[in-house]
């Protein structure tokens, strides 16, 4: 079986790294699903939104039980990496801009 390490979290946005990220959101109950590596288990994430850089960067803001502790927490992945996988895709329309651009 092939090795697969655990995703890094992204840095959170600075003015000095450019301009803000486009911010998209769903519907409560129509977000997508997305699978996270922790401690060598595949573990189910709520995608709470999709943060899109001017530079091609995706970052995702998942919501989390890493420790399996029922402690949901807030983590932002950089998209694509070898430890997140697609669980299910959102069953709305698709995400909504919450950009001030």
């Amino acid at each position: 079986m092939r090795h697969v390490d655990e995703p890094e979290q992204a840095p959170p946005w600075r003015p000095e790294l450019g301009p803000p990220p486009v911010v998209r959101t769903w519907p409560y109950g129509h977000a997508p699903g997305m699978l996270v590596l922790a401690d060598s288990h595949w573990v189910y994430a709520v995608v709470r939104a999709r943060h899109d850089y001017r530079d091609g960067r995706t970052v995702f803001h998942v919501a989390v039980d890493l420790g399996r502790d029922l402690t949901v927490r807030a983590r932002f992945y950089r998209w694509p990496q070898q430890g997140l996988r697609w669980a299910h895709p959102g069953t709305a329309e698709g995400p909504e801009s919450t950009s001030r651009d």
